[in-house]
């Protein structure tokens, strides 16, 4: 049931003015209210004013005023007037005898009450704000449910449809729900809610790829296809990114696997490919934390594989924690280190259809809004995954500004996505990769790459602080790049070196300076890595098993703080075990 909302008056915080000085304290001066008061100094734009007068007074006030060309207007409220004027004109207001007082007609809007809506602090955590990029002309696929434009998502190049198996252009729709959600994250205007809940690059321009149905459901080869589709058309609609939030168990090793070989392409094509972790990381009743959960395609090599972090809606990182869900390498069959990095994925609000499955599905997490578009908490490593695929978008459109004509690379994006990551505190390298995503740092960096630099040679153009202050606290970034299974830490990223070439698979051999950097296992050396008594990784990777080796389970509940989404998966649920079928849909059993 929709709730209602508080309506409050808010005024306008007016930034950039200094403190009033005392000469200004002048009896016209303390006529104005706070805001009025602060721009009285800057004498700037036209501004709203409400103007009381004393008793009885309106008419030769407004008389007054009018013959110095201010022009005011009766109110319903009596003795009160109001009248928009340059506000160097203040003082002919304020020093009038009959005026009392001058306030600010400032703009009101609705406030929630709900207790369940958090605050949106996720661009105050990546150190976006103030903006400098959004993510402006480049170009998102989303390959996923589906796209509902609304005032607060309507930039889409393109729009096709591949859940019958063939290419059909359509119409945006999501009658599912989770496509639209991931979107938001990416770039969502905020419109619909004045700005308080806009995505990461809410200037970037989307590709729908439609793989899903209106459950959530699709086959591989609809994926397949949709990657494909977007490599071929890679240069007719501008495609610089793609955000796969979905997956299925890894049923074999990544080079066998053609989900993984699609992906593959799609970076070779000079995409980067942002995939969700999955959300296999514990146990789902006790929590305890489980290795070698991750899905494909996040065993991808060259993929920018992203876990999911919790930040308890606050803005500081000294609190932040690898969600329980997130899953947490190696991959299975390869023991590739995975994920890549991990981002804000838990209780994020973006926007849903009114309509979808999700809403109907999970109602006590809907955030009602005006229009076909409402917001919902959602959390997951799709959310994640959607949260860097903007921090990408901002990067390369950081990179463009200052060095036109030139294109960071995937491998390039990747190496700098992990090096300004900063630490969660008590996570390994298989459960955090190279540390938690810092899109201010990650900005930066891109900006001073110069990419048209021949191999080889340094390419930064200006120096770097490795520290980006959030919340007004500094944090120093990793400054390493987990290459393969090897932990690179250094210097090693501020020169053009082959590792971030466009068609250098991630982790393969590769010579940097006199050192050959392959096959040290330094990540995990030593580690006998387990969930409860079973051990899941030792010498070598072992194979998927029910009853002995990993436990899957359902991962959603009703609790909205709790709905977990971001891989597709087909259950059949056994009493201690789950086998997997060959269609991927999520585990939606309400416990």
């Amino acid at each position: 049931m929709r709730r209602l909302l508080t309506i409050s008056i808010v005024v306008a915080a007016l930034t950039g003015f200094s403190a009033v000085p005392a000469r200004h304290n002048s009896a016209g001066h303390q006529k104005l209210d706070l805001a009025l008061g602060r721009a009285a100094i800057a004498a700037q734009a036209d501004v709203r004013t409400l103007i009381r007068v004393s008793p009885g007074t309106g008419a030769r006030v407004a008389e007054r005023l009018a013959a110095s060309g201010i022009f005011a207007t009766s109110s319903t409220t009596p003795n009160l007037y109001l009248a928009e004027l340059p506000r160097p004109r203040l003082s002919i207001v304020t020093s009038d005898p009959d005026v009392v007082r001058v306030s600010l007609d400032a703009p009101v809007r609705a406030l929630g009450t709900l207790s369940s809506l958090p605050q949106n602090l996720l661009l105050a955590t990546q150190a976006l704000l103030p903006r400098t990029y959004t993510g402006k002309n480049i170009g998102v696929a989303v390959v996923d449910s589906g796209f509902l434009t609304s005032a607060d998502l309507g930039n889409v190049t393109a729009s096709y449809d591949f859940t019958s198996g063939k290419t059909v252009k359509a119409g945006p729709k999501d009658m599912f729900g989770h496509g639209t959600h991931v979107s938001g994250l990416i770039g969502s205007t905020g419109d619909t809610t004045r700005g308080l809940y806009q995505g990461i690059a809410p200037g970037v321009r989307f590709i729908v790829l439609k793989a899903l149905d209106q459950a959530g459901v699709g086959y591989t080869s609809n994926v397949i296809n949709a990657i494909n589709f977007a490599v071929d058309n890679k240069v007719a609609f501008g495609i610089d990114v793609m955000n796969l939030s979905l997956g299925h168990p890894i049923y074999e090793p990544a080079g066998n696997d053609p989900l993984v070989a699609a992906v593959e392409r799609a970076v070779s094509a000079g995409i980067v490919v942002v995939v969700s972790a999955g959300n296999f990381g514990g146990d789902p009743v006790t929590h305890e934390v489980g290795y070698a959960g991750i899905t494909s395609p996040g065993n991808a090599p060259d993929a920018i594989t992203v876990g999911a972090v919790e930040t308890f809606q606050t803005v500081t990182r000294r609190d932040d924690q690898v969600a329980w869900y997130s899953s947490r390498g190696p991959s299975w069959y390869d023991g590739y280190q995975k994920p890549d990095v991990v981002a804000p994925g838990s209780h994020l609000a973006s926007n849903v259809s009114s309509g979808s499955a999700l809403i109907k599905q999970y109602p006590k997490g809907v955030i009602p809004t005006s229009g076909t578009c409402d917001l919902m908490l959602l959390s997951g490593t799709s959310m994640s995954a959607g949260v860097v695929s903007g921090v990408v978008a901002t990067m390369l459109e950081a990179s463009r500004a200052k060095h036109a004509g030139t294109v960071l690379t995937p491998n390039a994006v990747k190496a700098i996505l992990q090096y300004t990551a900063l630490d969660v505190p008590g996570a390994d390298f298989l459960t955090q990769g190279a540390g938690a995503v810092n899109a201010a740092g990650a900005i930066a960096m891109a900006e001073a790459i110069d990419p048209s630099v021949p191999q080889g040679a340094g390419w930064m153009t200006k120096p770097i602080t490795p520290s980006t202050t959030i919340a007004g606290e500094s944090h120093a970034w990793g400054q390493r790049v987990i290459w393969g299974d090897r932990v690179i830490w250094g210097s090693q990223i501020e020169s053009n070196d082959p590792a971030w070439a466009l068609r250098v698979i991630w982790g393969n051999r590769v010579i940097w300076g006199n050192r050959v950097i392959w096959g040290s296992s330094t990540v995990w050396d030593g580690n006998q890595l387990t969930w409860g008594n079973r051990v899941i990784w030792g010498n070598t990777m072992i194979g998927q098993s029910t009853g002995t080796g990993i436990r899957w389970g359902g991962l959603a509940t009703t609790d909205p703080n709790r709905v977990v989404w971001g891989e597709l998966k087909s259950l059949t649920t056994g009493s201690t075990a789950v086998s997997w079928g060959n269609l991927e849909r999520a585990n939606m059993e309400l416990k």
